[in-house]
């Protein structure tokens, strides 16, 4: 089973494809998508729907799966996630590729062992799971924690 995680975010969407068999976890690939701030939005979010559709061309993923949204303080904040996620998602869709969604704190648990993980141990566990991986950056890591909370959990 392949399996594309992905760390949506207007600024830089990491995303991560990791073989799954069994309990046996592989790398594939991971990367981050960035966006020019000064772009119009329409152009930003383009810009992450084709990145996306390309990863999903070249990997050929069986499934995906993305954080669920969660509420920031700044409303402004919070409409440009759900942007970013829309357009990802909307990737998937046109590849006809399932998403499933877990919540920050279970992706936390399912990598780490507690949702209260810091970052740190979340990457941590990375280097464990994954030994070898490169990994392009922080929003690469949460994109691979994504996708395998996903292979633990379906």
């Amino acid at each position: 089973m392949i399996i594309l995680g992905l760390d949506p975010s207007l600024s830089c969407t990491g995303w991560g494809v990791i073989r799954s068999e069994g309990a046996l976890l592989s790398h594939i690939a991971n990367g981050q998508v960035k966006t020019d701030p000064k772009a119009p939005m329409a152009e930003r979010l383009h810009q992450l729907h084709r990145a996306i559709a390309d990863v999903i061309e070249s990997h050929g993923p069986d499934r995906a799966a993305c954080e669920e949204v969660f509420v920031n303080k700044n409303a402004q904040s919070t409409i440009k996630l759900a942007q970013a996620r829309g357009a990802v998602i909307a990737a998937c869709g046109g590849r006809s590729l399932a998403v499933n969604e877990h919540a920050a704190r279970l992706v936390k648990k399912a990598v780490v062992g507690t949702g209260a993980a810091e970052k740190s141990q979340v990457q941590a566990m990375l280097k464990v799971l994954l030994p070898g991986a490169s990994i392009a950056g922080a929003d690469a890591a949460d994109a691979l924690a994504v996708a395998i909370a996903d292979a633990h959990l379906g």
